[in-house]
This record gives C-alpha cells, structure tokens and sequence, in this order.
C-alpha cells in the first residue's frame, strides 16, 4: 500500500461541490492551517463562504477545471455526483483524493449492491430494471412490497417508488422518470445504523462508533450516538466498513448505512464515499471530527483518534426548522451549526444541532 505524498499545512485545498459538507471540510481544514478552493456551479456556495477562493464553473469546463488544479496541491470532492469524467480529467494534474473507483461503485445502485454482494455483503434482494416490461418481470421475482428506485442521481428519498401491489407498476415507473432503475425487497428491519469509517492511503482506517438514524420523508432526521445494539454487533458493522474502504482503495472518510435485521443481520443499504450527515455529531462529541478526518487522509497526515468523549443525539434543521435558532440558541445544552443558506425550503438542510450528554458505554467500545 502506498503512502500519500504529505500535503502541509499551509497548502490550498480543492473542493468539487460547494454545499454544506465542503463548508464544515473547509472549517476542518483551517483549523489545521489548509485554505480551500471550491469549485462548483451554483451561485451564493455555503463552502464558497468560508473558503480562501471559489471557482464557479460547470463540471465540465476542462479550462475552468485545469486553472483549478494548478491553483490546488490536492482535491476532494463533498458529494458524489461529481461527474467521473471531472476526476479522471483532474486526476493527472493533481492528486484527487477519494479516486474514481469510489465514485463509479457509488453513484450506481446495482453497481453499489453488485459490489457489496461480490464482497460477502449481504443486501436486499434487487433485480435491475431497465424498461417497463422489465418492472413486470422482476415484481414477478421480488413481490411486494418493493421499492423501485432510479440507479443513478437519487437521495434524500428522490428517485424513490413504494409498490405494495403489482398493480401501482405503471404509477411506480412513472414517478421516477421511467429512468433505469433496480427494484429492491422492502426489508422488515428492526433499526438503521450507519458507520463512518476514515482510511488513510497506506490502509490504516478508523472507524466511529456505529449510530442509529431515523428519518422522515426518507430525508435523515436524527441520529443518535451510539446506536443501542450489541458490542458484538457494533464490531461486526465496524469491520464491514473497513473492508468496503479497502477494497474500494479508498483514501477519506465514507459511510457505510445499514440495516439491521430483526434477526439480528447486517444488511447494507447505501454508502456514501464522503463525509456524511450521520456523522456530523462527531464535530462536537469527538476530539477529531469527520471532517478533520477526511482533511488528515487526503492530506497524508496521521488519522485523529475516533473516539468520542460524550454520547450526542444530532437533529438535523429541514426548511423553516432553521427559524428555530432563537430557541436552540438559548439551550446552553444545544451546539447550533446553520449553513449560510439564504432560502429556507421543503425538504432543504439548513443546519443541524447536536447535544452531548455523559457517555453511557453502551457497545463496550470507543
């Protein structure tokens, strides 16, 4: 395994993606004495705010992309729709830290569950659907409930059909855009849990401890840390982390979101090849953020402890709920983080808060 060139502080670091995550990332690094450049198409970047510089530009603008590598020691990316073709561009000008590979397994769906599963994984049963007449054919192989969701460009609940009955097929394809997709068995879970596991380019990894999620309208609405499963259990999650970071060869943070089955099964869902929203409690429970994390990997610097030093209940802030900063502000037990987004609306992430509490040593672990 190779070790990454060292980048020191002191250095610019390039950012593809202006949102939130690329802002707390750009907070991290100048914590460590890095400037950040963001790069990214949208106007008025939540990133851009708290960056040295911003380029504004599409994903495709080779010229725009190469004035950005020589203005940059390293990039990174904060989402993981950034086109593959932007990171291969980029790749022999500058060092482009996760690669590729990370973003190719997980901006496809039945890329991501095909890899999961060649990796011993287990998964909900899926079939890929390319067509109407496909969508027959695999509800005859995976009978309701399902949900049919598109292979590509899909979160927060987008891009998403429930079937309950064979009948809802032509309404399901319709709803995404009759775009390809994978039909997938619901799974009679017993809780969501995810991990957030950092790796360094020489192979050293360090997981968080596992959280449990709850969602509404299928957008993240609290985490809690640590999720209430069993030592045994939490070790288990652990691992499967570190192994999908290895064989990925990833270098940065990634989040591996799971089921838990009532058997007591692991069962992964998604990951993210990222910093992730179930993790931003580690800003205040842990002495090394996820962000700090992913910053120290890219950079080739030590990976910070994981360990946290309370247990956190994160809640994240949807639309008008960021008009409640009055209130949260003036609970001396709520760490407030806002996002510098001008226009509150349905659906869009605002800001979160985090409160810590003494740590119960639930899971026997971190």
């Amino acid at each position: 395994m190779a070790h990454a060139e060292v980048i020191a502080p002191g250095a610019t670091i390039g950012i593809l993606g202006g949102g939130q995550l690329g802002r707390m990332l750009a907070q991290a690094a100048a914590r460590l004495g890095y400037r950040c450049h963001i790069f990214a198409p949208e106007a008025d970047q939540p990133a851009a705010q708290v960056s040295a510089a911003a380029t504004r530009a599409a994903y495709a603008d080779a010229a725009a992309l190469r004035a950005f590598a020589a203005a940059v020691s390293v990039v990174t990316y904060e989402f993981e729709n950034v086109p593959v073709e932007t990171v291969r561009l980029l790749d022999p000008l500058v060092p482009v830290r996760p690669g590729a590979r990370s973003l190719e397994v997980a901006q496809d769906r039945l890329n991501e569950k095909s890899f999961a599963n060649a990796l011993g994984i287990g998964t909900a049963a899926f079939v890929a659907v390319d067509d109407a007449d496909g969508l027959k054919a695999a509800i005859a192989r995976i009978a309701p409930p399902a949900i049919l969701k598109t292979r590509r460009l899909g979160y927060d609940g987008k891009g998403q059909a429930v079937i309950d009955d064979a009948r809802d097929l032509d309404a399901a394809w319709t709803t995404i855009g009759k775009a390809p997709a994978i039909l997938e068995a619901r799974v009679d879970f017993e809780r969501e849990i995810s991990v957030v596991v950092a790796r360094a380019a020489d192979g050293a990894t360090a997981c968080y401890v596992p959280v449990e999620n709850r969602h509404q309208a299928g957008i993240l609405d609290m985490t809690t840390a640590p999720a209430p499963i069993s030592p045994a259990l939490a070790r288990d999650a652990e691992a499967l982390a570190a192994r999908v970071a290895q064989a990925l060869d990833h270098v940065g943070v990634l989040c591996i979101e799971l089921f838990v089955t009532k058997g007591g099964a692991l069962l992964m869902n998604e990951l993210a090849p990222r910093v992730h929203n179930s993790g931003h409690w580690t800003i205040d429970a842990c002495g090394a953020s996820q962000f700090e994390q992913h910053i120290r990997a890219v950079c080739g610097l030590p990976l910070g402890g994981p360990e946290r030093h309370s247990d956190a209940v994160m809640k994240n802030l949807i639309g008008d709920d960021a008009a409640r900063w009055p209130a949260l502000l003036a609970d001396p037990g709520a760490h407030v983080h806002l996002y510098g987004k001008a226009e509150a609306r349905p659906g869009r992430k605002m800001g979160h808060v985090t409160w810590i509490k003494p740590r119960t040593g639930r899971q026997g672990q971190n």
